[in-house]
């Protein structure tokens, strides 16, 4: 115990420069999303070849794909920042014990999706399209997506519990190997290469969870390996409600907004299907494209929470207003460099997807139009990720709900009264705005309750 003190008491996260200390931490992360990203469009390069309706099918099976994501990272945030917090505090019983309920509540996400999968795949379809072809492509996807889900949620849990340790580099390591695995998997198996046969859709869906699967096994290598700081021992195991409710205190929270992305999504893909199912393809093709940008702010994001929870432990003051201040800073950069990139060039992101001139048409506009809301999601995107690491996960509720179900949706849906297409892609715009409003608003308040009553410490980090 006396060891594990020692590594504790030198734990970076509390000492070293907040600067390097957050680009160390989120740099890892950022590169290995931003190939996460890669890979989900090269995935939609491939299907789109297939054919539009491919690409349709899978761009309507993407809320329940986020839904899943949504589940297993929102769990991850509440396992990061109680197993950070428990560390910050030299409370090492505690973070052990969020370590194996995090791994329990991984295995029954995945049970349950496997069987609402399996169980409501083609009836998610049906509802959206009458288009037959649409809806088998679609369901066969989905079935294989949910029902060998086990590897995503594995992996995602086990990167967390990586990163709440520092050890982001190898959860940089396990996202990359299940990347490459994928992207070289996707066209042998959708187009039947070196021997495999040709199985289209379902090629993609299979090639995703073999690459979710081996990366979920490499990380569960690494923390046994090198993650000293924890005990994985299940001998005697048995859940700890105290436990999992703080993990959900915070998840749930996590969770549920991001399951309001996918309601909004499924919304967004009924009101354009009113237009055509090339603007849902179109609106499939943005998300795909968009992840290439947020997908670092987000890696950004998760290099922040355990830092700035670890410090809230620690009572460190300055420490957590800093590490806000430059994820804030580095979030706004991130998105300025998208915004950049989808207005000059939004024709040649679409011919990566085999755009026809219909297509083209519909999603210049589109691009150029949804991404004038990056910069202000930024600095939304990183607000909600702090209530989230102070314990206040409510808010980040509260604002998803208010700025995708309250504003957006909404608006999308009066905007397409007047049957314009163009009007419905700024309902984006409009929404990022109102986000910024609350989440100053947000800000305040949680500054208030964790931050501002810390005592000021006497030496800079």
């Amino acid at each position: 115990m006396a060891e594990e003190k020692t590594v504790q008491k030198e734990n970076p996260m509390g000492t070293r420069p907040i600067n390097s200390l957050l680009i160390s931490m989120s740099l890892p992360i950022m590169i290995s999303m931003i190939v996460q990203a890669l890979y989900n469009i090269v995935d939609s390069m491939f299907v789109a070849r297939v054919s539009e309706n491919a690409l349709t099918a899978v761009s309507l099976a993407f809320p329940v794909q986020n839904l899943m994501i949504s589940v297993a990272t929102g769990t991850g945030v509440g396992i990061n920042a109680l197993l950070s917090r428990s560390l910050g505090e030299k409370n090492f019983d505690r973070a052990n014990r969020t370590a194996k309920n995090g791994i329990f509540l991984l295995v029954v996400s995945a049970i349950v999706f496997a069987i609402v999968g399996g169980v409501f795949s083609h009836m998610f379809f049906a509802v959206q399209t009458n288009d037959a072809e649409i809806v088998e492509a679609g369901t066969v996807y989905t079935r294989i997506c949910t029902i060998w889900s086990i590897g995503l949620f594995m992996q995602i849990t086990m990167e967390r519990l990586l990163q709440a340790t520092g050890k982001s580099i190898y959860s940089m390591v396990t996202q990359l190997t299940g990347a490459v695995i994928n992207i070289i998997l996707d066209p042998i198996m959708i187009f039947g290469l070196l021997g495999f046969p040709k199985m289209g859709v379902a090629g993609a869906a299979l090639a995703t969870v073999v690459g979710q699967t081996i990366a979920a096994c490499l990380a569960v290598f690494f923390n046994l390996k090198k993650n000293t700081e924890l005990n994985y021992s299940f001998c005697g195991f048995r859940p700890d409600g105290e436990i999992i409710r703080h993990i959900y205190a915070v998840g749930v929270p996590s969770i549920i907004m991001a399951s309001i992305s996918s309601v909004m999504n499924f919304g967004m893909n009924k009101i354009l299907m009113t237009f055509s199912s090339t603007a849902t393809a179109v609106f499939g093709v943005y998300y795909k494209l968009q992840s290439f940008v947020f997908m670092p702010t987000f890696g950004l994001n998760n290099g922040m929470v355990p830092i700035l929870a670890y410090n809230l432990g620690a009572r460190k003051k300055k420490r957590m207003i800093r590490t806000i201040r430059l994820s804030v800073i580095y979030a706004i950069s991130i998105m300025l460099i998208g915004l950049a990139v989808f207005q000059l060039i939004p024709s040649d992101l679409l011919r990566l997807f085999d755009a026809s001139e219909d297509m083209l048409a519909i999603g210049i506009p589109a691009l150029r139009i949804i991404s004038l809301s990056f910069t202000f999601a930024g600095f939304c995107v990183v607000s909600s990720s702090v209530f989230q690491a102070l314990g206040h996960g409510f808010l980040s509720l509260m604002f998803s709900l208010i700025r995708q179900l309250v504003v957006l949706l909404p608006a999308a849906y009066i905007l397409s009264r007047f049957r314009v297409l163009n009007l419905v892609w700024w309902s984006f715009p409009i929404a990022e705005v109102a986000g910024v409003i609350l989440c100053i608003f947000f800000l305040m308040y949680a500054y208030r309750k964790e931050i501002k009553p810390i005592p000021d410490e006497k030496t800079e980090d």
